[in-house]
């Protein structure tokens, strides 16, 4: 089988990787891809937002799956193309894709599978939105209803603060705050037969201890020895699987990865949000993890036999992955700084080097984006895989970088 990865990340890279491991995969190709992806896939230029043009590099190829891993082509249809084309594509329609595009959209699909949910206004004038606020109260809770990179979200106490990022959006959603850990649950499916993957955690704030603002994921273990049990079935029946049936019945099957952010509060299991790829960083654990052979199952995704691939299987153990973002992330960040260490980290025995931010300039490889990149570990437990994922952090060098200190502490 010949795969072809569309995307830039952590996520692709990681994605790659677990495709090369397959051993049905004869062939890994990715576009436009990172320097770090060139170690196990072909990389080919392309522009990711172009579905004729994916199309196209995939029919010049011949390869036997496209996986479209970020949420934008999603939206802007891409998988629709290659499908129009008669290739096996893992990544829902443009139109399905909108479960993640349109926050308010997603709140009507939960409303009509009966998925247990914040309470939630969608507000489009000033006025609306200080109504919504003032009826939840404090912490205030507003997301940019279109695609925001993980960063549209604020959570604030300050009401002013709240207002500003409000006006700063065409449209948003001002929810009600949900109390409890959160957790990221996946699921691969086919619009029919849906998959489970283990839970994971991500920590979306820029500093310790949750301080500072949203980002798109500072890091991510999996998987949870405190989760309760029984969870994964719970919120597959509760939360997936009604959430697939819905999404039928609209005449949008969904086929492809549906992420549930969830959030444990006091009064049961809610859901915080959908998206509708994998999940960067906590892709990164998880496929470190996976046993099952990832390019079949997606295949079989995409063709609408999932039915034919039982439970997914995993490694005992588990994984933790630490992001090493660029000065200033996720505010401003800067670009071109050298990269060094990453040969000391992979030296290390179950450490790899995720890239994300990355490119190669005149033979030196230099951050290129925010999150620059992640450094990935698999341990006997949480405790194991963080302290050999934290070894690998302290030799990364890159000129202004920062890290968070307590991903998976105290786990």
């Amino acid at each position: 089988m010949k795969v072809l990865v569309i995307g830039t990340g952590g996520r692709e890279h990681a994605l790659a990787l677990a495709l090369a491991r397959d051993p049905e995969v004869t062939e890994v190709h990715a576009a436009p891809g990172n320097p770090g992806m060139a170690a196990v896939a072909a990389l080919h230029p392309v522009d990711a937002l172009d579905g004729t043009a994916v199309a196209k590099l995939a029919t010049e190829l011949a390869v036997d799956l496209v996986v479209v891993g970020p949420e934008a082509p999603l939206v802007a249809g891409v998988a629709d193309a290659v499908r129009d084309a008669g290739i096996s594509v893992f990544g829902p329609s443009g139109a399905a894709a909108v479960l993640e595009g349109s926050k308010a959209f997603a709140k009507d699909v939960m409303a009509a599978a009966e998925v247990p949910t914040a309470l939630a206004h969608v507000c489009t004038t000033p006025d609306e939105v200080a109504a919504a606020l003032d009826a939840f109260g404090a912490p205030y809770v507003v997301k940019d209803d279109g695609l925001a990179a993980g960063k549209g979200v604020v959570v604030t106490d300050d009401r002013d603060e709240a207002l500003a990022h409000a006006a700063g959006c065409e449209r948003v959603v001002v929810e009600e705050y949900l109390d409890g850990p959160e957790v990221s649950l996946f699921a691969i499916t086919d619009g029919t037969t849906v998959l489970p993957m283990q839970p994971a955690q991500d920590f979306k704030r820029v500093g310790d201890g949750g301080a500072g603002p949203n980002t798109g994921g500072m890091g991510a273990y999996t998987p949870l020895p405190w989760a309760p049990e029984g969870l994964v079935e719970e919120v597959t029946e509760r939360v997936l699987r009604p959430t697939v049936e819905e999404m039928s019945r609209r005449g949008v099957p969904f086929s492809g990865l549906l992420y549930a952010g969830l959030a444990l509060t006091k009064r049961g299991v809610r859901v915080v949000e959908f998206n509708a790829r994998f999940g960067d960083p906590e892709t990164q654990p998880l496929l470190a993890l996976l046993e099952s052979p990832l390019g079949v199952v997606l295949k079989a995704a995409a063709d609408g036999r999932l039915d034919e691939v039982g439970p997914l299987k995993w490694r005992d153990g588990a994984a933790v992955a630490v992001v090493v973002a660029s000065k200033d992330y996720p505010a401003s960040p800067r670009t071109g700084d050298p990269i060094d260490g990453l040969d000391e980290v992979d030296a290390l025995d179950d450490v790899h080097v995720i890239h994300a931010g990355t490119a190669e300039r005149d033979g030196t490889l230099v951050t290129a984006g925010g999150r620059v990149l992640a450094v990935t570990s698999v341990g006997r437990d949480v405790a194991d895989a963080r302290a050999k994922a934290y070894a690998g952090v302290e030799l990364v060098r890159i000129d202004g970088a920062h890290h968070r200190s307590d991903i998976a502490a105290g786990i």
